[in-house]
């Protein structure tokens, strides 16, 4: 099998989505305008990673209470401190970072809304 998506229950879709596209580098996919409008992103391979949705009728994760580590979303990055420094101008709040003896450097931010972010930059890619 291969991996298709991974979705989330979210309240703010439009403002979650237009974050992700400006300032994560996602494209949306495909977008559904009613309800529970799902909207599906793909990273720059054109490849959808994930989607979002709106059912109020079901638990959405408080991701603020959540450690890190529960859930979070990892991206590459080729400069994990420059990214950290744009995305924290952009809203995005900081958790930690991780320099290995390797030169990989991992940092893990938290979204506007508090949905945790991950910045890899592998010394070896996986």
């Amino acid at each position: 099998m291969v991996f298709e998506h991974i979705a989330i229950n979210v309240k703010n879709i439009k403002d979650i989505k237009e974050w992700y596209v400006v300032n994560v580098g996602l494209n949306v996919a495909i977008e559904q305008t009613e309800a529970p409008f799902m909207t599906f992103l793909k990273d720059s391979t054109g490849r959808v990673i994930l989607e979002l949705y709106h059912r109020p009728d079901e638990e959405i994760t408080d991701f603020k209470t959540k450690h890190p580590l529960t859930f979070h979303l990892a991206f590459v990055s080729q400069n994990a401190e420059k990214d950290k420094i744009r995305l924290l101008d952009k809203g995005a709040s900081f958790v930690e970072e991780i320099k290995k003896e390797d030169g990989s450097h991992l940092v893990m931010l938290r979204d506007p809304w508090g949905m945790p972010l991950q910045l890899c930059h592998r010394a070896k890619p996986y």
